[in-house]
């Protein structure tokens, strides 16, 4: 059982930063791979980032060259620098934990975060 818990959300203005970290408790948290997803209102939830155990990153085209996804496989932690902030980035976002490379898919995902809201201003 892995349990994952975010913090770092909030309001921010377009153009602005946010880091979002997400704490991983359980011993086997290299066996997973790490990633985030958002939801916002009205829409589906999608897939916004990912990071395997030896650092091989994963984007969205949404976020690329915006978000920087990263963990420490010591502090079981997985952080999420989103810089550059616009509205459309506004939605509840989660941390993902996957035995499979198939992390871009939520049903694929084996733990879930309980989400933490970040809304961007306009």
């Amino acid at each position: 059982q892995v349990q994952l818990v975010e913090s770092g959300g909030g309001l921010v203005q377009a153009g602005g930063s946010l880091r979002l970290s997400c704490a991983a408790s359980g011993p086997t948290f290299n066996r997973y791979v790490m990633g985030w997803f958002r939801q916002a209102p009205g829409k589906e939830r999608e897939f916004v980032a990912a990071v395997w155990s030896e650092g091989t990153t994963l984007y969205s085209d949404s976020v690329e060259g915006r978000f920087t996804i990263s963990r420490d496989n010591v502090k079981n932690t997985v952080s999420l620098q989103m810089n550059s902030l616009k509205p459309e980035d506004t939605a509840v976002y989660t941390c993902a934990a996957s035995r499979s490379y198939l992390i871009t898919i939520a049903t694929r995902i084996d733990y879930w975060g309980q989400g933490t809201q970040v809304t961007v201003s306009s």
